[in-house]
């Protein structure tokens, strides 16, 4: 199934240069992948890894070990962000 993947601020530099200006990627995923399973090869810091959402909803720490997708969803992350 495919699914859309979005990386956002310094998370883009974990996606194919080709695909940073855009910072997403069309990504063909597994019947029963998981969030973790996603994220876990492009090799980003557990700590890097704040906000989740899957199609604007978001999905807490301890539910991205087992929550799968279905085809068309869209996977967004954030790094923690600071500012004022």
């Amino acid at each position: 199934m495919k699914i859309t993947f979005k990386l956002y601020a310094s998370l883009t530099e974990y996606l194919p240069p080709a695909a940073r200006r855009d910072n997403r990627i069309e990504m063909e995923v597994a019947a029963g992948a998981t969030i973790a399973q996603i994220i876990e090869p492009l090799g980003m810091p557990p700590k890097l890894v704040h906000l989740v959402l899957v199609n604007g909803v978001y999905i807490p720490p301890e539910e991205r070990a087992t929550r799968t997708f279905v085809d068309g969803d869209v996977l967004a992350i954030w790094p923690p962000i600071a500012g004022g």
